[in-house]
């Protein structure tokens, strides 16, 4: 895929996300949303955490700062290290969402070098685009110069060898099993140079 080609893909894929937003943590709420999504009452939690019903109640209500140690047996009676109890979660609510892409099912995309079969293709707002490609190009005379795009790029040789040349490093040879992650604002370019063309797991990050 040409440095254009790849880009254009790549940026089609990171206009459907979207920004997010941490919000500042509330402890009192953090520690309320635990508890509850333990099932537990009040008088439970405090009982788990050995600390008085009125004292739990006054931290949930932000009626009071918890000292260390109240924090350490907040953290032990809920089952958590002390720093999950100021992490909040990465969302309000697990969207459950799921996409399969059955064997040679992917959307295709072949060019002079690649034959690129996109993976995932019918879920939006991906955080990293996942592609199987076939490598037909054998030296790296094919490419017009380097590709390069932003984020980064992690690949996994699935069948026969792969040379990765990279911008700033040595090629080096990769054979089935084999991997490397690597910043794709790095120029690269990847050839096979076994009999067969070889296959190759690509991931790439969106944001």
């Amino acid at each position: 895929m040409s440095d254009d080609e790849q880009t254009k893909i790549i940026r089609i894929a990171r206009e459907s996300g979207e920004d997010t937003h941490v919000e500042p943590l509330n402890l009192g709420a953090r520690v309320r949303e635990l508890r509850k999504a333990r099932d537990w009452t009040l008088e439970q939690a405090a009982k788990q955490a050995g600390l008085a019903r009125s004292t739990l109640s006054k931290i949930e209500n932000g009626q009071m700062s918890p000292t260390y140690e109240a924090l350490k047996k907040l953290a032990e009676g809920l089952q958590i290290s002390v720093p999950q109890l100021f992490t909040p979660p990465s969302r309000n609510q697990v969207n459950g969402r799921m996409s399969v892409t059955q064997a040679g099912t992917g959307t295709a995309h072949v060019t002079t070098t690649y034959e690129h079969e996109l993976l995932a293709g019918a879920l939006t707002k991906k955080q990293m685009l996942p592609y199987r490609a076939r490598i037909r190009a054998r030296d790296v005379a094919e490419f017009d110069g380097w590709v390069r795009h932003d984020g980064e790029e992690f690949l996994y040789v699935l069948t026969g060898i792969v040379r990765l040349y990279t911008e700033f490093y040595e090629p080096v040879d990769l054979r089935r099993g084999d991997s490397a992650y690597y910043d794709a604002t790095m120029g690269h370019n990847v050839i096979s140079v076994s009999e067969d063309d070889a296959t190759i797991l690509w991931v790439t990050s969106l944001t």
